[in-house]
């Protein structure tokens, strides 16, 4: 596949996780809330993480944003459920890696979130796709202590 065909193809799959967000809401009961922003671009996410013995049982999102923050919340709420802590924040590391356009671990099946490796070339927006992440790692390390 040539780099325009691959190129249209993630711009397809981030557009279709904005319009179409997974995980969109909040979580009620005794979840895990986590708001973050990014005050540069006007981003802002609420991430609620229902959490059980170590594992991210389910997570939702909230917030208004981007494209690229809205679709990146989208995918990983997708890959971190029924993820125990360590392998969550393992999968952070790769996608910080990946939007820092370094060498990361491409043994692990990043699905559709492989599809934002492109922001990685437009600095401004490597804030936007990490907001997120940023946020369930928070979350994690607020729920271990």
């Amino acid at each position: 596949m040539s780099f325009n065909n691959l190129d249209t193809l993630y711009r397809q799959v981030i557009m279709d996780h904005y319009k179409n967000p997974r995980n969109k809401g909040i979580l009620e009961d005794d979840s895990l809330t986590i708001h973050m922003n990014n005050p540069t671009c006007g981003d802002r996410i609420q991430l609620t993480l229902k959490v059980e013995d170590g594992i991210v049982a389910d997570a939702k999102f909230d917030g208004e944003g981007c494209s690229i923050s809205m679709s990146s919340a989208s995918m990983m709420t997708q890959a971190i459920k029924g993820k125990t802590f360590e392998d969550a924040v393992k999968l952070s590391k790769i996608f910080s890696d990946m939007m820092q356009g370094k060498d990361y671990d491409d043994e692990i099946d990043l699905g559709d979130i492989e599809a934002l490796q492109g922001v990685s070339k437009f600095p401004a927006r490597i804030k936007c796709a990490t907001l997120p992440w940023k946020a369930m790692e928070k979350g994690i390390n607020e729920s271990e202590q």
